[in-house]
């Protein structure tokens, strides 16, 4: 049977690439987005996840069985950190609930985070407190409540995504879905240079050295998301899956000033 995967974000970057991946694979893709017109996927619907009223319109166009679900849309730190709460945060959370009963058995939900949110677990409480307000217009309201920088905002809402994608598994469970998320590292799309502006070239090469010197594609990041979707993942849920190359322990291991070659000899001694 044909299975039919909802992805967000389309229109460029890792999501196109995931769609377009996909379809080749044998899948039917119907792909949401705010802008583009639908070229990478077989159905399209635009729609904005500043506003549910627009999330919920694109989504009661959708009819027929699901057996997967993909959040790749979000936005960057260069935008004003309300905004990318709305999109990062509530929009993917509105759509997530809004699609998890009509998701087939055996399906599985992947959230695209990033290793921007390592860092997850030291605003646990915060994050906890977040994800209680359930309804859109609740997280809202708490977000106007604990404003943010862009930049703090795009980080924060990757931790979010994170934990709401293993608390979710817990949700998913009841309709036999499994609930992970993606957290890629830098990755050659149209939003890498706000990235630049927001961390800093510096930070971001000695990332790129660590990860072997280059950044991600799309398309690394996408065969992640197509195995976490598939049959020969159906015993991880619940998990966040790193792609970034070995970037990861220059952030966990504080060695984000350290150049790749002396990383280890930082980390081992001499």
């Amino acid at each position: 049977m044909k299975r039919t995967i909802v992805v967000t974000g389309t229109d460029s970057g890792i999501g196109r690439a995931t769609a377009t991946l996909l379809r080749e694979r044998g899948a039917r893709v119907i792909g949401l987005d705010a802008n583009g017109d639908g070229a990478s996927v077989d159905e399209f619907h635009r729609f904005d996840l500043t506003n549910p009223d627009s999330i919920d319109s694109a989504l009661a166009a959708i009819e027929e069985p699901l057996h997967g679900l993909v959040n790749v849309a979000g936005l960057p730190g260069s935008q004003d950190g309300e905004a990318v709460m709305r999109v990062n945060v509530l929009g993917l959370r509105h759509v997530t609930e809004s699609l998890l009963g009509r998701l087939q058995p055996a399906s599985a939900i992947v959230h695209v985070a990033s290793d921007a949110g390592h860092a997850w677990r030291e605003r646990l409480d915060l994050i906890r407190d977040l994800l209680r307000q359930r309804t859109y217009a609740a997280g809202l309201a708490w977000v106007r409540s604990h404003p943010m920088s862009g930049p703090d905002a795009y980080d924060f809402s990757k931790e979010v995504v994170i934990v709401y994608a293993m608390a979710g598994s817990m949700l998913a469970r009841a309709c036999g879905v499994r609930s992970l998320s993606v957290s890629p590292g830098a990755v050659e799309t149209p939003l890498l240079r706000h990235f630049y502006d927001t961390m800093g070239a510096g930070l971001l090469d000695r990332l790129k050295a660590q990860s072997g010197g280059r950044n991600a594609c799309p398309e690394d990041v996408a065969r992640v998301v197509a195995f976490a979707l598939s049959e020969d993942a159906a015993w991880i849920n619940g998990s966040d899956i790193v792609v970034d190359g070995g970037a990861g322990p220059a952030f966990h291991f504080n060695l984000t000033d350290v150049s790749a070659a002396d990383s280890a000899r930082a980390f081992f001694g001499d």
